[in-house]
């Protein structure tokens, strides 16, 4: 079986953005493979500062492995990212210092509990202890764990587990957060909790990039949209320029395609 060869970068994409005003988050020529699939191809996109980026696409077209390569966190076939102008994968410490991740599934260390998972990772961020157990309380009372006292990680529920891995990501205060699917198994008092912070962070000049199955959320909460597909941008701008004077949902569907009848399956309703 013959392995693909990558598409070729375009010259006229993949150039460095500038330093007057660079976006949080530039993608210049992504490229991954995996065996014979080629999962991200080419793919190019800038997310503006300040900007609640949703960032959507059916399964398996490649949203997480282009945010894992742009974050750091999976190796690129081709191509790099940009936060704030800094090469993520020339100059990695500088960059992630800027960036808060929560990648979904993530392996957190669950034989912690809450506040001493927040305050390890604070300090694996470069704070100091007093300052990180600072930060651990309110963001603990914040996303309402508080109440979980001691308990290990590896006792919490899924929503819990959700809520603070968002923490996590939170405790240093990045420029830039990167969210896959924050909002999932969440209940919809926390949700709207979550909704808040989020936004009362990309008012004060943070952006946040939002990946996400939920059309409704992101049409709801996002100011900019890209739609991907087997690994390439099929829309982007602002969420109604994206939209089109439709729900996001029908325009999704519009870009994707692949919506069925269920007119073959008659007989479950005997």
């Amino acid at each position: 079986m013959s392995i693909p060869t990558p598409p070729p970068v375009q010259p006229s994409t993949t150039q460095v953005p500038t330093e007057a005003q660079p976006p949080a988050l530039a993608i210049r020529g992504l490229v991954k493979i995996f065996g014979n699939l080629v999962a991200v191809a080419n793919l190019n996109l800038d997310i503006p500062k300040g900007s609640f980026y949703g960032f959507v696409g059916p399964n398996g077209a490649g949203k997480t492995t282009t945010l894992n390569m742009a974050t750091g966190l999976l190796t690129p076939d081709q191509g790099t990212a940009y936060v704030n102008g800094i090469d993520v994968w020339k100059d990695d410490h500088a960059a992630r210092a800027q960036l808060g991740v929560m990648p979904d599934g993530m392996r957190l260390l669950d034989r912690l509990s809450g506040p001493d998972f927040l305050v390890h990772v604070g300090m694996l961020r470069g704070l100091d202890r007093e300052t990180a157990r600072q930060r651990a309380h309110q963001l603990l009372d914040t996303l309402d764990l508080t109440d979980a006292g001691k308990k290990l990680i590896s006792d919490y529920s899924a929503g819990m587990t959700k809520k603070i891995s968002l923490a996590a990501a939170l405790i240093h205060a990045p420029s830039l957060l990167v969210l896959d699917e924050p909002f999932e198994a969440v209940d919809p008092v926390s949700a709207a909790n979550i909704r808040q912070i989020l936004q009362d962070f990309t008012s004060r000049g943070g952006t946040v990039i939002l990946s996400s199955h939920v059309m409704a959320t992101v049409q709801q909460l996002c100011t900019h949209v890209a739609v991907i597909n087997h690994g390439q941008v099929l829309a982007s701008g602002t969420t109604e320029e994206v939209a089109a004077g439709m729900s996001l949902d029908e325009r999704f569907a519009q870009l994707v395609g692949g919506v069925h009848t269920s007119e073959g399956l008659s007989w479950l309703a005997n």
